[in-house]
């Protein structure tokens, strides 16, 4: 660590969706700076996560409510602590209580391995029931898929809107709060 760095407590917060509230993660916590994706765990590309540990520097220390909020898989946990602590910054997991800095004995590294199979494992299960659920539902008919983005009046003012000359589809998904990808997918819709 530099003498003019003091370390920065930087907080990482995650949920699965954007209606899931981030208030309990790190309460109570004094942090610098927070970073919070709403997005799945499934991997490490996450827009807020990457921008976290491109900020964060040698005598920082990282705080995470969970290692499940980190990494949902053993592979991208390992890889991010191992990272961190390899470039002098400390990692610390309020719910499990522990904290890495680079010189974990071989129990640190076990349960650090261990806690994230768990996290790995849970992913699984709930994927498995998820598809499961789904399965029943259409065999009784009741599956009707996810809920349509946009109306058929916000559909035709949509399109109509990006047939114009010189119209930004990025402006547009960002103004009807879906995606690019969905934007197309209503623009090359029939009818």
């Amino acid at each position: 660590m530099t003498a003019t760095h003091k370390g920065q407590h930087v907080g990482y917060i995650r949920v699965s969706s954007l209606d899931q509230n981030t208030e309990r993660q790190l309460d109570g916590v004094t942090l610098d700076r927070t970073f919070t994706d709403k997005a799945s765990g499934k991997d490490a590309q996450r827009p807020e996560l990457q921008a976290c540990l491109a900020h964060l520097r040698e005598g920082d220390t990282l705080h995470v409510h969970s290692m499940d909020r980190l990494a949902r898989n053993v592979d991208d946990l390992r890889g991010i602590v191992k990272g961190l602590t390899g470039r002098g910054v400390v990692v610390h997991f309020h719910k499990e209580g522990m904290t890495f800095t680079g010189d974990e004995s071989p129990m640190a590294e076990l349960m650090l391995t261990m806690l994230g199979a768990v996290a790995q494992f849970e992913r699984a299960l709930i994927r498995e029931r998820q598809r499961e659920g789904i399965a029943i539902a259409k065999t009784k008919g009741v599956y009707r898929g996810r809920k349509p983005a946009l109306d058929a009046q916000q559909v035709a003012a949509l399109k109509e809107r990006a047939a114009a000359p010189g119209a930004s589809k990025a402006a547009l998904a960002r103004e009807f709060g879906i995606s690019r990808e969905t934007l197309y997918q209503y623009i090359r819709e029939e009818g």
